[in-house]
C-alpha cells in the first residue's frame, strides 16, 4: 500500500462509519448533562436558570433536563436524528448566548495549579460549537449502520418495494 495514500486518504471502511463514534459521544454527552441536572436535583438548575433572569424558568428547566435525556438517547440510538437535533440544537445556542458567550471561545482557562491540582475558569463557547457542528454532521450526512434510522429506512424500502412492485 502507498504510505502517501494511506496518510491522505480515509481508512478503509465504509464512509458511513464516521456516525458510530459520533453518536456514541454526542449521545452520551447529552445523556450526561441531562443526568447531571436531575442528580443535583432540578430544583438547584431551575433556580439557576431563574437568578439569569431567564422567562418561565421551571418549564425551560424541565424542557432542558428532558431535551438532555430524550434527545441524547435518540442521537445515541440514531432515532430520527433531525427531528432530536433541532430542539438540542435550541438548547445550545440558549447556552452560548446565556452563559457561554462572555467567556470566549476557549473552554479549557487553565488560572492555576498548586497541590491540589489544576484550577480552570469558566468554559467558553467552543464545546457547545463541537457539539452543533457534530450534529449538523449527522443530519447531513446521515446516522451511519446499526442505527434505528437505518433500520427504519430499511423496513419503509422494503414496503414501498412491496406496494409498487407487480405482482407475479
Amino acid at each position: 500500500m502507498n504510505l502517501l495514500r494511506l496518510l491522505t486518504s480515509p481508512l478503509p471502511v465504509p464512509g458511513s462509519w464516521y456516525a458510530i463514534p459520533l453518536r456514541l459521544i454526542v449521545g452520551f454527552g447529552f445523556i450526561q448533562h441531562g443526568y447531571a441536572k436531575l442528580a443535583r436535583g432540578p430544583e438547584d438548575f431551575i433556580s439557576l436558570l431563574h437568578a439569569m433572569g431567564l422567562p418561565s424558568s421551571f418549564l425551560l428547566g424541565w424542557l432542558t433536563i428532558i431535551v438532555e435525556l430524550v434527545g441524547g438517547l435518540m442521537i445515541l440510538v440514531g432515532a430520527l436524528i433531525p427531528l432530536a437535533t433541532v430542539p438540542m440544537m435550541i438548547v445550545l445556542f440558549v447556552a452560548i448566548i446565556t452563559v457561554h458567550l462572555p467567556n470566549g471561545f476557549s473552554s479549557i482557562k487553565l488560572q492555576s495549579f498548586d497541590a491540589a491540582g489544576a484550577h480552570f475558569g469558566q468554559p467558553g463557547y467552543e464545546t457547545d460549537l463541537l457539539y452543533l457542528t457534530s450534529l449538523l454532521a449527522l443530519c447531513f450526512g446521515g446516522p451511519g449502520p446499526f442505527s434505528v434510522d437505518g433500520w427504519l429506512n430499511r423496513l419503509m424500502g422494503n414496503i414501498v418495494w412491496l406496494v409498487i412492485s407487480p405482482r407475479r
